[in-house]
């Protein structure tokens, strides 16, 4: 599958997974989700008609500029990343929906029906062979980590960033260094794989599957001989019960939201952008604008939709670039340019230095065989 694309979510009733048997409190999350997304519209709208909670501006300018004085001001100290599959092009991984390019334009050679086939539970359960292919072509590890991905390593280590929130399934993330409770992986990961019986679900790691992938077998369980998928999060299948317990702590207490390489097309992830406080900047590094506010949901006072505009914008500040050059354009401002190129530098040389011990290793190995 697509090493850092975003989980493919086809059709609007394809947004809210089925709860599957084992997993019961998947299904209560999301509703409590819905819930509160219900509440924040009657909320932005009585407050709106009434003239009620004015936000709060926080940032002196709708800029690239005003964002990088928010943050050395030392008021900034909870940031959130939200990322999609453009912060991984750069690396040699197609989005989806570029023309041409994106990986649906290029699955004519697996006949399937319609493309968003390939990543459909029920089609896979019955066709698995198309998204194998199709994994052995874009496996985890044969990419390397971004400006972006260790743009967001720096703020970690810089005691900013609370948490990355990605709807890529590539491990890129944690390749450059965000790991366990620093990231939220929505739509599944390949970093671990699980059988698809209910009556089993033996888990399985990456070492494994990549053997069976890249010795062209379908993966098959040890235990029950049912197929074992990696935990991407499919069509039909629910998003990890951490997302959604997560995002309710994170972001009523997040200042600062920068959103990079994402259409903000696909539920729920995208609504993540108006759970954030209506004071809580907001920054958006992309090729185009995204995530704008409908014009109507405006005029009732629902102002959850990012709004770079308007003659009411306060908060949202759109810097039109690739991810990396923003990153680097951000970096610059903050002074942390030549840190983050060299931390690049630096992290690149220790994977190339891994890849040749491994080709050492394997070559090796092939001789004492002879």
């Amino acid at each position: 599958m697509s090493d850092a694309s975003e989980l493919p979510k086809k059709e609007e009733e394809e947004v809210s997974p089925e709860p599957e048997p084992e997993e019961q409190s998947d299904d209560s999350s999301e509703d409590e989700a819905a819930g509160d997304t219900e509440m924040d519209f009657l909320r932005n709208l009585f407050s709106g008609a009434l003239g009620l909670g004015s936000p709060e501006k926080v940032l002196d300018e709708l800029t690239l500029e005003g964002v990088a004085r928010y943050i050395k001001s030392g008021k900034c100290q909870n940031i959130l990343c939200m990322v999609g599959a453009g912060i991984s092009t750069s690396a040699g991984i197609p989005d989806f929906r570029s023309p041409g390019t994106g990986l649906y334009a290029n699955l004519q050679k697996y006949n399937l029906p319609y493309p968003e086939a390939v990543f459909q539970i029920d089609y896979f359960k019955k066709h698995p062979e198309p998204f194998f292919a199709l994994a052995k072509e874009l496996y985890p590890g044969q990419f390397k980590p971004t400006v972006c991905h260790y743009f967001m390593k720096l703020l970690k280590d810089k005691g900013l960033l609370r948490r990355c929130y990605s709807q890529n399934i590539d491990t890129l993330e944690r390749v450059a260094g965000l790991e366990g409770d620093d990231l939220i992986e929505a739509h599944g990961t390949f970093y671990t794989s699980h059988c698809v019986s209910f009556c089993c679900r033996k888990e399985y790691n990456l070492d494994w599957m990549k053997e069976k992938i890249f010795s062209d077998d379908v993966p098959r369980c040890d235990k029950c001989s049912s197929l074992v998928k990696p935990d991407i999060v499919f069509f039909g299948e629910n998003l990890p019960v951490r997302f959604f317990t997560s995002m309710k702590m994170d972001f009523p207490r997040c200042d600062l939201l920068i959103v990079m390489g994402t259409s903000l097309q696909v539920q729920p992830f995208a609504g993540l952008v108006s759970r954030v406080s209506k004071s809580c900047p907001r920054l958006l590094i992309n090729m185009e604008k995204a995530g704008q506010a409908d014009p109507l949901l405006g005029l009732l006072g629902f102002g959850g939709g990012m709004d770079f505009d308007s003659d009411k914008a306060y908060r949202d500040v759109a810097h039109i670039s690739t991810c990396d050059d923003g990153c680097l354009a951000l970096a610059d401002l903050l002074g942390w340019k030549a840190e983050l190129e060299e931390l690049v530098k630096r992290e690149h040389a220790r994977i190339d230095s891994q890849d040749k011990s491994g080709e050492s290793k394997g070559a090796a190995a092939k001789d004492t065989e002879v």
